[in-house]
């Protein structure tokens, strides 16, 4: 209960101070509806703040977290898809002009992909979902098999944004907006330890500063 008590105060220090300080803007946005610049596809991890990372404010980003950061490929079948469903939304209805695929380091489902697992019916969701970042694993085992741990884990964690560009662009509105030049597509990596993003540049085919 003593976590919980410090998110009610948060929650007070919120409605009392900073809601009642942009009172009119919170307005603004709801009758206007949303009109995000750009969505947001991030980790899950409690260490990753969207917001605070990019300074971005109320009604900026649109965003989809999940474990992993993943993007899974499109699939029109009949069952439940939260993150398509978010990258429908997100690119046919509110026309994002980017889509932001943001890794990080030190995250804990590229770790999972280098420990075996046995399946059992507490972490069946878990293993299957992880499965979207074995590409990015198998490349980094077949380049640097002699690498260090920590250095694969790196690596993945970096080119795994990049499959998961690939599988944006297999969702039809992805791939025909990218086309047509309305949409854009951006693979970066946090690091949590000093604070840089990295962007990958797709003409040197390599990751450098978002600052350059």
């Amino acid at each position: 209960m003593e976590k919980i008590n410090e998110f009610k105060e948060g929650y007070e220090h919120f409605r009392s101070v900073k809601f009642r300080n942009n009172e009119e803007r919170f307005k603004k946005l709801v009758e206007e509806g949303q009109k995000p610049k750009a969505l947001f596809i991030g980790c899950s991890d409690s260490r990753v703040m969207p917001a605070l990372i990019t300074g971005s404010g109320v009604g900026d980003l649109f965003i989809v977290r999940n474990i992993g950061n993943f993007v899974p490929p499109f699939a029109p079948d009949n069952d439940f898809h939260s993150t398509a469903s978010a990258i429908e939304y997100g690119v046919s209805h509110l026309e994002v002009s980017d889509i932001i695929v943001c890794g990080h380091s030190d995250c804990g489902a590229i770790k999972e992909l280098f420990i075996p697992h046995k399946v059992t019916q507490e972490n069946i969701h878990t293993i299957k979902w992880l499965e979207l970042g074995s590409r990015a694993k198998e490349l980094t085992l077949h380049h640097f098999p002699n690498a260090s741990i920590e250095e694969q884990r790196d690596f993945t964690e970096k080119v795994s944004v990049l499959f998961q560009l690939d599988n944006l662009l297999t969702y039809p509105a992805v791939r025909r907006r990218v086309d047509e030049g309305t949409l854009f597509l951006h693979a970066w990596h946090y690091n949590l330890a000093n604070g840089e993003i990295l962007y990958y540049d797709e003409d040197e085919l390599e990751f450098k500063h978002l600052g350059e």
